[in-house]
């Protein structure tokens, strides 16, 4: 069914339209130290936060934090250690076998360990692809709330992007916790800070 058809199909049989709630009284959530929140929120959700220092170099922490991981997949001009690019694959499975990607995060969300995620790669599916997923981000980019948050993110040219908490968990199953079900089994937050 187009989009239009179904768009006109729920006009005429909706009944009854509501007007939006007025929120402007409502106060958003804030924090005396965003970055310890955050990195508290981080590791509630099931990540990891390594603080480095911005001169730090980011493929000697990722080889030091995954000793064992033999495929890295970046698309970031400063990883030196990925062997699969997702911007140049022929084609999208070739990211499978990827034990660690390193990703670029744009904002932190000191609320819920949230980071915005661009698509700045081709291939969007190494974000969820991946075993392991390794999220670059600057701590003076870490905001209160979601509220903020979304106010500071940009969609990129290529029109994606998604927030990214923790790893991927499910608890749907016999309601058993299960990490890693629909994406990422670990997420490793390396939160640059200082000069």
């Amino acid at each position: 069914m187009k989009k239009e058809a179904l768009f006109e199909k729920l006009r005429a049989n909706t009944r009854q339209q509501y007007d939006k709630p007025d929120v402007t009284g409502i106060a958003a959530i804030h924090y005396p130290d965003v970055v310890a929140q955050f990195v508290s929120m981080s590791q509630t959700v099931g990540g990891r936060v390594e603080r480095i220092g911005r001169s730090d170099d980011i493929n000697a922490v990722v080889r030091r934090l995954y000793p064992e991981a033999r495929t890295f997949a970046s698309s970031l001009p400063y990883v030196t250690i990925a062997q699969v690019n997702p911007d140049t694959v022929s084609d999208v499975s070739e990211l499978n076998g990827t034990d660690v990607a390193i990703l670029e995060g744009e904002v932190g969300v000191a609320e819920n360990g949230c980071i915005w995620i661009p698509q700045t790669m081709k291939e969007r599916a190494v974000c969820f692809i991946s075993e392991e997923l390794v999220i670059v981000l600057d701590a003076s980019n870490i905001v209160d709330n979601m509220h903020e948050g979304y106010r500071r993110i940009s969609v990129p040219q290529l029109g994606y992007g998604c927030w990214i908490s923790g790893p991927s968990k499910t608890a749907d199953i016999e309601q058993a916790l299960v990490m890693g079900a629909q994406a990422a089994r670990g997420v490793t937050v390396l939160l640059r800070q200082g000069q």
